[in-house]
């Protein structure tokens, strides 16, 4: 078997897997590394090769990437000896999580992950797997303003601002060249429809396939912009072939994505299902009861009208041959399977 020369962090985990299958299938000998090691080696396999995926050139070695060193074990260390190219897409992604929870991943686990790629003699580049509303934050981040993300964000979400910062500090200091993806949400395959992740928009949609999405947060202009996932996938495995430079930071998004009222309305056309009229204002459905709203307080900071520059991930697009699949045909598919799937009831999320 030849040697790794890309190693995923967190290669189990919903991006991971994909990006696993793109790299195989582009002919890339791979390692994955994942918590647990061997005992997930099977299901990932398995997963891959119903997919189509030839598996001889995977590697699966055990990773703790809030230890340092990521806990390798001696011999898997030496079985990396070829990486060149590092994809940091370990996190946890997960509401309601404690503050300490989550830094051990998305801070504590991020820098670990840049000072081993440090390590690497023949490093090509380290690719770090952000969030399309997390950048523009003081680096490093400062005790007081980090307390008060914390308070504000929820514990998820100000942990993946933390760990942005901790990397964009601690890669140029090692002399690591660092590519930054921060997606939006991630939706399903642009064929397929098929995701396997069953948070973030998902909810909303099975709320409005079963009725008990009578209102929506925001306004009518609030935008929460989709992605592919395998545009994602094939995104980030170019951006080692195509970014030079210290840093580089790509903002993926399909900015053709309708705005979030809109977004609805095409589903429920699509799905026969009765759109919702009435929007509340996100600071009066912060006000209320979760158990009247449904909603989980810490996804309303997501509710904005922002818009984002995605100058820089159409370049890498461009030099790459990949562009956004069509948006509303997208979202079609992947509300489909969503169903098919009973959202996530029918995987065993």
């Amino acid at each position: 078997m030849p040697k790794p020369t890309s190693l995923v962090l967190g290669a189990t985990g919903f991006i991971g897997r994909w990006l696993v299958l793109e790299l195989l299938t582009q002919g890339h000998p791979v390692a994955a590394g994942v918590r647990g090691g061997a005992e997930r080696d099977g299901e990932l396999r398995g997963w891959l090769r119903d997919h189509g995926a030839e598996d001889g050139a995977l590697t699966t070695v055990a990773v703790d990437i809030a230890r340092p060193g990521l806990g390798l074990a001696p011999e898997d260390e030496e079985r990396l000896g070829a990486v060149r190219d590092v994809f940091n897409l370990a996190a946890l992604y997960r509401f309601g999580l404690s503050r300490e929870e989550a830094r051990a991943a998305n801070v504590d686990g991020a820098a670990n992950a840049v000072r081993w790629a440090a390590t690497r003699p023949g490093l090509r580049r380290l690719v770090h797997l952000s969030g399309y509303r997390v950048g523009g934050h003081e680096a490093p981040l400062p005790p007081e303003r980090a307390d008060r993300l914390y308070r504000t964000l929820g514990a998820y979400e100000a942990s993946k601002v933390e760990g942005d910062t901790v990397v964009r500090v601690l890669a140029p200091e090692l002399g690591v060249p660092l590519t930054v993806v921060s997606p939006s949400t991630v939706i399903g395959h642009s064929v397929t429809g098929e995701a396997g992740q069953y948070i973030g928009l998902a909810p909303m949609v099975e709320q409005l396939w079963s009725g008990r999405l009578p209102a929506l947060a925001g306004s009518r202009r609030t935008f929460v912009p989709v992605v592919a996932i395998d545009h994602l996938a094939r995104l980030l495995a170019a951006a080692p072939v195509h970014d030079e430079g210290a840093v580089r930071h790509h903002v993926v998004l399909d900015p053709a994505t309708p705005e979030l009222p809109m977004l609805i309305a095409l589903l429920a056309q699509h799905l026969k299902v009765r759109a919702p009229r009435l929007i509340l204002p996100v600071g009066l459905v912060r006000r209320l009861p979760r158990a009247l709203t449904g909603v989980e307080p810490e996804t309303l900071s997501f509710l904005s009208e922002d818009r984002y520059d995605t100058s820089s991930a159409d370049r890498l697009a461009a030099a790459a041959g990949l562009r956004h699949p069509p948006v509303d045909e997208l979202l079609r598919r992947w509300a489909d399977r969503l169903v098919v799937e009973g959202f996530g009831s029918a995987t065993g999320r």
